[in-house]
């Protein structure tokens, strides 16, 4: 007998799995939007944004970093938080995500390549219009998206709320 929980691990996918998805997704004519994040302290901002990602498709895909790659992008000795097996499956317990997938590499150009997804989103600090590479604005993967007729949009923060902050508000405790 299948259990909640088990579905929730069952949307946890290794790149073979997540690749069979997609063709089925794609055959029933699904369109699919692709983010990526570390959601290391599940807030607030992550639910807006994530529920807001999802409105903009079909099927959600979100490709949480892996913690040696959490620890490269420099957000602190201290991150991640949580391991990467854990922040997987928090996400995928949020009804309106499809497919996790943890991912090792610094971004995930590789998997935006190979995924192709209809709609690239990521957050407030990011521009969809920017387009040198160099740029911390810049959306990785979005020129792979537009080429091959897909949206890339920004969703806002919502103000306030950032792991970061949390993180900090726990230490002066």
């Amino acid at each position: 007998m299948s259990t909640k929980f088990d579905t929730v691990k069952n949307k946890v996918v290794d790149k073979a799995q997540l690749l069979a998805l997609i063709k089925t997704w794609k055959a029933n004519n699904q369109s699919i939007v692709f983010t990526n994040g570390v959601f290391d302290l599940l807030h607030r901002g992550h639910i807006e944004y994530l529920a807001q990602t999802a409105d903009f498709g079909n099927q959600l895909i979100v490709a949480v970093n892996a913690d040696a790659s959490v620890k490269r992008l420099g957000k602190g000795d201290s991150r991640p938080l949580q391991d990467e097996v854990s922040r997987g499956l928090i996400i995928a317990a949020m009804e309106f995500v499809d497919a996790v997938i943890i991912f090792d590499a610094d971004t995930p150009l590789e998997m935006i390549t190979e995924i192709k997804p209809d709609v690239l989103i990521k957050g407030g600090d990011y521009d969809a219009t920017c387009t040198d590479a160099l740029d911390g604005r810049y959306i990785v993967g979005s020129d792979v998206v537009k080429q091959n007729g897909g949206a890339v949009n920004v969703i806002q923060f919502v103000a306030g709320y950032s792991t970061t902050k949390i993180e900090e508000k726990i230490k002066n405790c």
